[in-house]
């Protein structure tokens, strides 16, 4: 084997250059950046459904999205709400990263997008006419639109690529990391050039009624770590990140946000809702393992962090089992509420920014942090902090548990 061919097998660093975020915190970089540094909170009633009957109803919808103001080629009406996200955000990501369509177009593609309800807010309406006024009152747009797989589809039909690869992964709460993760390894073996990859949802009855009937929605409002925390508050949006090998973005002089240094993921199937603490632990493990890095050289850990009693004491127990000093742990779903399959996308985006900025996003509203998780959960206000690499948490029902490493990116 020649230099040529040895160079071409070598694995390819992975590098972040774009970012594309719809949230109830602010849409874009600018504003979701601005409302992560202030610790926006988005909390506000429900309007997405009728929400008659609960006691409470609070969560994180977004009220300002036309997207229209995003979405060029494929008529937005075509798509549900999730696939909107999703496509205004890869949208977004690409022009962040300085990529026009057309550039895109010369080059493989992978788009992989996390998701844990597809289009379920469709389908709750769907079924709600069929029960209402039969199976004749259907709306044939709904219906087309109501397809998981139309989340990354539609990022392809809106840019135009040509050779591209679509890829939906419904692995619940941790779906983003998962995509993020696919994408790493597309790019890392050679097989694909730039990737488009995240996660979107969008609030539906389903999802909201589940997790009430499971007794895990806060009340008022989500407040991870905290001694008096209630419960998860359901939020909605898309995070995608453009990953391009370092070759790329060097040739290009491209602005780099971060580098993906690595991940882990396992699934214990240990319980259907319970996280398990043993299983987190060795996911970590692997993802420090992974990517090369020991625990003393994490600067932070952007937590799961539901606010639930279960996770957040699990999570912590974890943490404190592979961490001997754990580093300060933050969940932005305080602010966001929990985003489902979006949740580890966006707060891998906050984790690029967060190196490329300086500082560490807080855990609002935060009174007193619970001593049995025992934890600097960096309360209330954002910290300024020299942050090199940083870890990011994500579990899902089922056992399913994603941990990605974003550092700094250096030369070498």
């Amino acid at each position: 084997m020649d230099e040529v061919d040895e160079a071409r097998r070598a694995p390819h660093r992975v590098v972040i250059t774009g970012l594309g975020v719809v949230t109830s915190i602010g849409i874009g970089v600018p504003e979701f950046l601005a409302g992560l540094r202030s610790g926006r909170s988005a909390v506000k009633p429900i309007t997405a459904f009728d929400t008659a009957g609960f006691a409470y109803s609070n969560g994180c919808g977004i009220e300002d999205f036309d997207p229209a103001d995003w979405i060029k080629t494929v008529d937005p009406q075509e798509l549900g709400r999730a696939a909107q996200f999703s496509v205004a955000a890869a949208r977004m990501a690409a022009a962040d990263a300085g990529l026009a369509p057309a550039d895109l177009r010369d080059r493989r593609v992978l788009v992989s997008v996390g998701t844990t309800d597809g289009e379920s807010r469709d389908l709750d309406e769907l079924i709600e006419r069929q029960l209402a006024e039969g199976p004749e009152a259907l709306d044939p747009v709904m219906a087309r639109r109501a397809t998981a797989g139309l989340l990354s589809a539609s990022v392809v039909r809106e840019l135009e690529l040509v050779d591209a690869e679509a890829v939906t992964i419904p692995t619940a709460c941790a779906a983003g990391n998962y995509a993020i993760g696919s994408g790493y390894d597309a790019i890392r073996a050679g097989e694909v050039e730039v990737v488009l990859a995240g996660g979107a949802d969008a609030i539906c009855r389903k999802t909201f009624t589940g997790f009430y009937r499971l007794g895990t929605i806060a009340p008022e409002v989500c407040q991870p770590f905290d001694r008096d925390r209630k419960g998860i508050l359901t939020g909605e949006g898309a995070g995608i990140l453009l990953m391009e090998s370092l070759e790329s973005a060097l040739r290009r002089g491209a602005r780099i946000y971060a580098e993906v240094l690595g991940y882990g993921l396992n699934c214990d199937a240990h319980h259907p809702v319970a996280p398990d603490r043993d299983s987190l632990a060795r996911c970590i493990e692997l993802a420090h393992r992974n990517a090369g890095v020991e625990p003393g050289q994490v600067d932070f850990i952007s937590a799961h962090g539901t606010g639930t009693k279960a996770n957040d004491v699990t999570e912590a127990g974890a943490i404190r089992q592979v961490f001997a000093e754990p580093p300060p742990t933050v969940s932005v779903k305080g602010m966001l509420g929990h985003t489902m399959g979006a949740a580890s996308a966006l707060a891998s985006a906050a984790c690029a920014l967060a190196i490329t900025e300086g500082f560490i996003p807080p855990t609002v509203n935060h009174r007193e942090t619970d001593e049995e998780c025992g934890l600097d959960p960096v309360p209330n206000h954002a910290r300024t902090a020299d942050v090199r690499v940083v870890q990011n948490n994500a579990l899902a029902f089922g056992g399913n548990n994603a941990v990605l490493i974003l550092g700094r990116y250096g030369p070498g």
